[in-house]
């Protein structure tokens, strides 16, 4: 039987209060707590602050990636998770986020990455994405 190594979840927040996205501190703040709360494990981090308005951070898990890219004046935030092994990480992470930020709005999308397992499988997958 055919699995997924990994989960993507790219969700764009709407309506965010631009009090807890502005400043690169609270960006840190928030990605370096999701990863916790998730229990990832946290290889290395960059954060920079963009002026007038807004951060942007990535956090290296060994698992992947967790980042965010934030438009205060916009009250706008993406943000994008993705983990491999345990699917649950990637949702406690999202959730943790979202629920921080309290959007009005989510929209997102998730992805499963990797596909392996048996031929059969992976084939017939190869001649859908063809299309």
């Amino acid at each position: 039987m055919a699995k997924t190594l990994g989960l993507h979840i790219l969700a764009d927040l709407y309506g965010v209060n631009p009090d807890l996205i502005d400043r690169v501190e609270d960006v840190r703040h928030l990605l370096e707590s999701a990863v916790k709360v998730a229990g990832l494990t946290k290889i290395s981090s960059h954060y920079y602050q963009f002026h007038p308005h807004g951060a942007t951070g990535v956090v290296l898990l060994a698992e992947s990636h967790i980042s965010i890219h934030t438009w205060p004046e916009h009250g706008l935030a993406t943000v994008d998770v993705y983990t491999c092994g345990d699917p649950t990480k990637a949702y406690k992470s999202m959730d943790y986020i979202v629920s921080s930020l309290e959007p009005t709005r989510v929209d997102k999308q998730v992805f499963e990455r990797g596909l392996v397992g048996e031929s059969e499988d992976l084939e017939f997958r190869s001649t859908l994405l063809k299309v």
